[in-house]
């Protein structure tokens, strides 16, 4: 039981970063894939706290940060779409 689902973590991590790596047109496939990586993570550390029988602060400090990095990034996403009319990430993108 406990084998499989840190498997499972690890398998949504690798695939999560997979995705990071391959998808690169849109800025919303970027960030999709991040928030994958990061609740991967949380799902790992969640699981192996609850076999160790330690406190669930850690995982949560966790999630809470990633709830913060999937906010920044929309408002990037946003002023991205604004300013650009699209999230596509080009070269031309990212121009001064």
């Amino acid at each position: 039981m406990i084998e499989s689902s840190l498997f499972l973590g690890v398998f949504m991590f690798c695939f999560g970063g997979l995705a990071f790596m391959l998808q690169t047109n849109h800025l919303l496939n970027c960030l999709l894939s991040l928030e994958m990586m990061v609740l991967s993570l949380f799902f790992i550390t969640f699981v192996l706290f609850t076999v160790l029988s330690f406190d669930y602060l850690f995982p949560l400090v966790l999630l809470c940060f990633g709830a913060a990095e999937a906010s920044i990034g929309l408002a990037l996403l946003v002023s991205l779409i604004r300013f650009q009319g699209s999230d596509g990430m080009g070269a031309s993108s990212f121009k001064c």
